[in-house]
């Protein structure tokens, strides 16, 4: 028997990296798994990895628009009967200094991060509040509790997030909603397999166990926050870096 047996899940930005990683575990899990992403064709690929329309539903969704996080949510709704589970993970990064970085580059990040984010975890809970039940998972970063040169835009909306996280939680815990966010640090993937040798090799040097985090150990989790192993915990933010900046 699954953690997630009979449950529904949407996550954003599922198409690829983390999120992939989170429907797949979820889905292993046994709950079904709407995810959203900008790439129609790129998300219609995932579901068929996950095990297809049986287990999975693709949309396309920019977590900017209001309307697309409506549309998401609703499929998980009328196709899987439920909205047990939402992640919000899907991101994008503009880095630059402060003095280069343009004002359409800091507006993207906090539109995509902290606007989309926030209207994820607003619709998701206005339907769980009906249920009278529902996990809500915000990914953040480690960006957002130590500050990276470079990411002004980002660090400050991954920030954010763990504000927007604890406030809502309050917000929605007598309803039965449990609100937690996750900031990953340095976790492996074609973007950050993409670094130069020597940024790479600095932020290996801050990482206590020695190594970057793969994907799958981010969805662990991710796992845990959705399952009711956690059951008592709402308004937490779970660092996964391997001790980096402890």
């Amino acid at each position: 028997m699954g953690l997630l047996d009979g449950k529904t899940a949407a996550i954003t930005g599922g198409a690829q990296g983390l999120g992939f990683a989170m429907a797949e575990r979820f889905v292993a899990e046994g709950a079904k798994v709407v995810i959203g992403d900008l790439d129609l064709d790129a998300t219609k690929a995932a579901v068929d990895k996950l095990g297809g329309s049986g287990v999975a539903a693709a949309v396309r969704c920019d977590v900017t628009v209001s309307s697309d996080m409506d549309t998401l949510l609703a499929t998980a709704v009328e196709t899987f009967g439920a909205l047990d589970i939402m992640v919000n993970n899907a991101g994008i990064t503009r880095d630059a200094t402060m003095r280069t970085m343009t004002e359409e580059q800091f507006d993207q990040v906090i539109d995509v991060h902290l606007k989309g984010t926030w209207h994820g975890t607003r619709k998701a809970a206005a339907i769980m509040r009906e249920q009278k039940r529902g996990a809500i998972v915000n990914i953040s970063s480690l960006s957002g509790k130590v500050g990276m040169v470079g990411q002004t835009n980002y660090s400050a909306a991954k920030a954010g997030i763990v504000g927007l996280s604890k406030a809502a939680a309050k917000e929605l815990a007598h309803h039965g909603v449990r609100i937690n966010a996750i900031q990953p640090g340095l976790i492996r993937s074609a973007m950050t397999e993409a670094m130069p040798q020597k940024a790479w090799d600095q932020k290996m040097a801050e990482i206590p166990m020695q190594r970057a985090g793969e994907p799958s150990e981010v969805a662990s989790v991710a796992l845990f926050l959705a399952s009711d192993l956690s059951s008592y915990m709402t308004g937490t933010v779970l660092e996964v870096t391997g001790g980096r900046f402890m």
